[in-house]
């Protein structure tokens, strides 16, 4: 979704992700806290195209942080790039939940460029919740600078404790009546596959030397989520979900594919899993044998090999695909990072698309 006419005049931004493992792994509420790209105030270099890498590294194939800063000195955290939610947040040090001790936290008294907001926030994710304040303060990610940017900071978190990362950075659609938008509104994914490094996150357009063949555009829905129409589900030339068509979430801040209950359960049964601690468990040796999950996506296929779909957890192994989203969001489906390790995605606020193709 990048438009190749402008590439000269942008700065391309690479922020290396690592791969953690998160816990959070379902749909969370939306929009609750402006999102980081709302009151852009990059600079961005008119005449210089150099693109900048921000690598993110990849721990266990489950979830993709990076380092932002925050404040004048600046303070680091890493946080999750979630293109789920719509919020920026880091603890505070005034944070008393046991969460907080074991990540870093901000102190405002330390920072000169910050202003408290002064209005209290709850943020409700699907593992958790966080209450604090709002306030303003500089961030930066990369080069990338954002003045007087919005952003929370946690009193109490619960849900995270031992989360391999400290906070959140949303890149969902910002409230419509919001002021202010990043001045190329288009970001890119690349996320590894096994490895811990290579992951990352770009800002500003789009390297293809992350991606084979051309992107493929869909449009997206509705324009406060990033969410897609999808045709359907199939497996050995059978639909097998999604058969009047359905929409998708395609989400970096899940680790994994959920969907209706029933239909996962009947996708499962199909690669002869057992639900063994609310897993489905397959036998190791199938990935030999099973067919790939395919999902057609206007009009073209996006196939998923049973090497990307089961993960070999100890010394079992376990179907990616996840029932219960009916409670959130019926005859929806997540796409999350298991999808997204097999397909590099572009996220065109502008022209309020993704854009897809087949990684590296």
């Amino acid at each position: 979704h990048f438009i190749l006419g402008v590439l000269s005049v942008l700065s391309l931004l690479h922020l290396p992700l690592k791969k953690m493992k998160t816990l959070r792994e379902t749909l969370r509420e939306k929009n609750l806290l402006n999102n980081f790209l709302e009151e852009q105030a990059y600079r961005l270099s008119k005449n210089d195209s150099k693109i900048t890498i921000h690598p993110l590294r990849n721990y266990l194939d489950i979830a993709y942080v990076g380092n932002i800063t925050i404040g004048t000195p600046p303070q680091e955290f890493r946080v999750v790039f979630d293109t789920g939610s719509a919020n920026l947040w880091v603890p505070c040090i005034t944070c008393t939940s046991p969460a907080c001790y074991t990540h870093k936290t901000f102190n405002p008294q330390n920072s000169s460029s910050f202003r408290e907001a002064g209005s209290p926030i709850t943020i409700f994710y699907g593992s958790g919740t966080i209450q604090g304040f709002l306030g303003s303060d500089t961030v930066r990610i990369g080069n990338l600078v954002s003045l007087k940017q919005s952003f929370g900071l946690s009193q109490e978190e619960y849900g995270f404790d031992g989360a391999p990362f400290d906070g959140v950075l949303g890149l969902a659609f910002p409230c419509i009546s919001t002021k202010g938008a990043f001045s190329e509104p288009v970001f890119a994914f690349y996320l590894s596959k096994y490895k811990p490094e290579g992951s990352v996150v770009m800002f500003g357009g789009v390297d293809h030397r992350y991606y084979k063949g051309e992107l493929n555009w869909i449009p997206v829905s509705q324009p406060r989520h990033w969410l897609i129409s999808m045709n359907h589900i199939s497996m050995n030339g059978n639909i097998v979900a999604c058969s009047h068509g359905c929409q998708a979430f395609v989400d970096t801040g899940t680790s994994l594919i959920y969907g209706p209950t029933d239909l996962v359960t009947n996708i499962n049964k199909l690669m002869n899993a057992r639900l063994e601690n609310s897993e489905y468990a397959v036998l190791c040796d199938a990935v030999k044998t099973l067919p790939p999950v395919i999902f057609n996506i206007n009009g073209i296929d996006y196939p998923l090999p049973p090497q990307a779909y089961i993960t070999k957890d100890k010394n079992s192994c376990i179907s990616i695909f996840q029932g219960g989203l009916e409670n959130l969001s019926p005859d929806n489906w997540l796409l999350g990072d298991v999808f997204l390790r097999q397909y590099f995605s572009v996220f065109d606020r502008k022209n309020e698309r993704i854009g897809l193709a087949p990684a590296v």
